[in-house]
């Protein structure tokens, strides 16, 4: 019987949708910052990667879902989230050469992930390894782009909370932006840990990290305290 954990999945799926759907309605309703369709498309390519897993705890491995997985998990895992902080942080020209550029290497190696035979043999029943791959290769893509992930993603959120820390006012952005770099970072740590064959590692921290990332934008778009409120908070007593 595969172990509970493997079953994770299905509950992260779940929650990318619901949180995807958040994002959307907050772009639609302020109808401008492309950061946030971005971001609403980065968390449902998150839950598009979660549901190959779900799909394979529960029913097993099947050639087609693999490679879905490895598209839009080990590849795309953090990078569409990346370039919403992208669009975010950098000037706009900036942003959209940097997603011509990340949309091409993608493109890229998705097609030799499509390409590449793969070994079934090596597959396990209800659990997910690129060591299908015939081509092993192919899998020095995902190293070049979660790191890509990791710089922007990671790194603008600590930039972010670095800008925010100091005042009381914005003292929610400062701890929502922590919240996010620890919630980016897990994914990655536990991606590590599935190249060694513990990808139950990866579905736990999957959820823990998306959990991290909703109540690190929960506290972003928290109401700041009021500047006039901080000045007295600020005051000692007396």
């Amino acid at each position: 019987m595969p172990s509970p954990v493997l079953y994770l999945p299905v509950i992260t799926t779940l929650f990318s949708l619901a949180f995807s759907a958040a994002l959307l309605r907050r772009y639609l309703t302020r109808g401008h910052g492309p950061h946030l369709l971005v971001w609403a498309i980065g968390i449902l390519v998150y839950g598009v990667g979660t549901f190959t897993e779900a799909f394979t705890s529960v029913f097993g491995w099947h050639e087609g879902v693999f490679r879905a997985w490895y598209i839009s998990g080990a590849l795309l895992g953090g990078a569409p989230l990346a370039q919403g902080t992208v669009y975010l942080l950098l000037r706009r020209k900036t942003a959209h050469v940097l997603t011509a550029c990340l949309v091409t290497v993608v493109l890229v190696a998705s097609a030799f992930v499509l390409a590449s035979p793969v070994n079934p043999t090596l597959a396990e029943a209800h659990r997910l390894s690129g060591k299908v791959l015939v081509w092993p290769w192919v899998r020095a893509f995902s190293p070049f782009i979660n790191t890509y992930a990791l710089i922007f993603l990671v790194g603008g959120a600590i930039l972010s909370a670095v800008r925010f820390s100091g005042r009381r006012e914005t003292h929610h952005r400062f701890v929502g932006n922590v919240f996010i770099a620890i919630g980016a970072l897990l994914p990655g740590i536990g991606g590590a840990f599935t190249r060694f064959g513990f990808v139950e590692v990866l579905y736990v921290t999957e959820l823990i990290g998306l959990t991290l990332i909703y109540l690190g934008y929960r506290f972003n778009i928290g109401t700041p305290l009021p500047a006039a409120t901080a000045s007295v908070a600020r005051q000692p007593a007396t």
